[in-house]
């Protein structure tokens, strides 16, 4: 099975190539430019769903892939990452017995003994797991006998080897796919499918979700607006996790998030909030918010005033599965381009671009930085809904700035593969909760923090100099007072190595030159008195005298 899997992963990737040879390659060259361009929307579609269906029926590793491939709109057209945006984990439940044989294999006890009640429909099914409902005896620390509501999320049956199998024949795809120079230049294809297949990985150990999970919590100890849910270690290997269950309001169910008296658009800003501490502070953050991993707990109200749209709640995370790690170095990166987003600061802004490495070698950062401050001129300030309801300053910018979309010497590094990902679904549920969203409001208030953050930490080094400077002020007249009387009295002496090392130097090239010139006189007296044989004697003599005086001229 495995094996056919593989093939057909193949044969359709293979397709896709070969069309792509046919139409983009062979026939321009045979007059039918015109007839490419006309097609091309509705191929790629075609393409996309293909590749949908093929990722529904596979599922595993494939609708992971479609997730993926849906967010790189820095290197793959608008008709594919449209028709892949709504890819889910669109497949079937596994049947309850194969689920049943993953938890009592795990634990090696019966389901019963474990779990007080285990329901056997699930909550939710994904191409990795499956999420069931269930509940636990209470602990015998507590007098209260409420049993204990949890979420159980159990590994699909034989997931290792799928995983390994597509990842595979995605090797295979990807050294295909980075044959073709366009693509190799614009992105490292096999790099992109290692840093997929490590994140994949860790992704079915939950053992690392349920870490991943107990990081958030200590990063948010402190801030009651996020809640994060309790993990039942004695109910956790590597292929089963138990939480605690939070069975709040879906992020996307707005009647339901009204009807509890919660206003939608504080839910985006605290949404954006929240990630701008994970990414600019923790250096840790979910790479998965997609609706079903992200919640409103409605909390009870605490007095009969406590009426909506005024009522308490937190925003509730699940599924850490997948999640992204900020290096110093990009964090920094990333401060930058904040700062010069938040101050309009275009130079900035292509500056951090390049520390990041966005920018490909090639590119004309005059020209990108012309047109971010133009960005900056048309956009700044509007809310999301305005900006993409203005298709005429849409347009009117993509003809002012041609040149750089047709060399897009943009690309998305490997380390910011996930962070990508995540901004870009973020944008998505923000926009859904709140279509006057305005990011602005939340971003530039961040920003400016940090820009104060930053004026302070300039300010310590630069104290701490003017004191050093101070003190040195206050002991000077002191000091010239020595230095005069020293002066006055003769016994006054500059000693500098470097100065003497010089003079010492001069004093030898001075000798060496008073002893060429004689050395020269010589010469010449010893060789006339050498053609006269009358004077030989004094001749050598003179000789012996020249090898003197050349001994002294060579370098000591």
């Amino acid at each position: 099975m495995l094996r056919a899997r593989y093939r057909r992963i193949l044969r359709f990737f293979a397709g896709v190539i070969l069309h792509v040879l046919t139409w983009d390659i062979l026939l321009p060259r045979f007059g039918l430019g015109k007839l490419v361009r006309t097609t091309r929307p509705q191929r790629l579609r075609r393409l996309a769903a293909a590749f949908r269906q093929l990722a529904i029926q596979l599922g595993g590793v494939m609708i992971k892939v479609g997730q993926f491939l849906s967010t790189r709109i820095d290197i793959l057209p608008p008709e594919i990452t449209e028709e892949l945006s709504g890819l889910q984990d669109e497949v079937a439940p596994e049947p309850f017995d194969a689920i049943r044989a993953v938890v009592e294999t795990e634990f090696g006890a019966p389901l019963a003994t474990r779990f007080l009640v285990f329901e056997e429909s699930p909550l939710a099914a994904a191409s990795i797991g499956q999420v069931h409902r269930a509940w636990l005896n209470p602990p015998h620390t507590t007098s209260d006998p409420t049993p204990l509501a949890v979420v159980v999320k159990v590994q699909r049956p034989n997931i290792p080897a799928i995983v390994e199998t597509d990842l595979q024949a995605l090797r295979v795809v990807a050294r295909w796919v980075n044959l073709f120079p366009p693509v190799r230049r614009r992105a490292d294809v096999p790099a992109l499918v290692d840093e997929f297949s490590r994140i994949l990985r860790e992704e079915i150990d939950y053992l690392s979700e349920a870490r991943h999970a107990e990081i958030f919590a200590a990063n948010f100890a402190g801030h009651t607006e996020v809640r994060i849910p309790k993990v039942y270690w004695e109910y956790t290997t590597r292929r089963v996790l138990t939480l605690e269950d939070v069975g709040d309001i879906k992020i996307t169910d707005y009647p339901a998030i009204e009807a509890a008296g919660i206003e939608r658009a504080e839910v985006a800003k605290r949404l954006i909030t929240t990630y701008l501490k994970q990414i600019f502070e923790d250096g840790f953050f979910h790479a998965d918010p997609h609706p079903g991993n992200l919640f409103v707990h409605p909390l009870p109200s605490t007095s009969e005033t406590d009426q909506p749209p005024s009522r308490s709640w937190q925003l509730v995370f699940v599924d850490f599965g997948m999640t992204g790690t900020v290096p110093p170095d990009l964090m920094e990166a990333l401060r930058e381009v904040l700062v010069g987003i938040a101050s309009r600061d275009a130079t900035r802004l292509v500056q951090a671009y390049q520390q990041m490495g966005i920018l490909l070698p090639n590119a004309d950062l005059r020209l990108i930085e012309k047109a971010t401050q133009e960005v900056f001129d048309r956009f700044w300030g509007k809310t999301l809904a305005e900006i993409s309801m203005s298709q005429e300053e849409v347009l009117s910018l993509l003809v002012e700035f041609r040149q750089l979309l047709y060399q897009m010497p943009f690309q998305l590094p490997q380390n910011l593969l996930l962070l990508g990902r995540c901004l870009s679904i973020l944008n998505g549920i923000c926009l859904g909760l709140d279509p006057q969203f305005n990011v602005w409001e939340s971003v530039v208030p961040y920003a400016e923090r940090m820009m104060r953050a930053e004026q302070e930490s300039l300010l310590r080094p630069l104290l701490k100099t003017s004191v050093q400077m101070l003190r040195t002020l206050i002991a000077l007249p002191q000091r010239a007072d020595a230095v005069l009387t020293r002066l006055a009295q003769g016994q006054l002496e500059v000693s500098d190595p470097i100065l003497h090392a010089r003079f010492a130097r001069l004093e030898r090239s001075a000798r060496q030159i008073s002893t060429a010139v004689v050395f020269t006189a010589l010469l010449l007296s010893a060789t006339q008195l050498a053609l006269n044989e009358h004077y030989f004697a004094a001749a050598v003599a003179g000789l012996g005298a020249l090898l003197a005086l050349l001994l002294t001229l060579l370098p000591r």
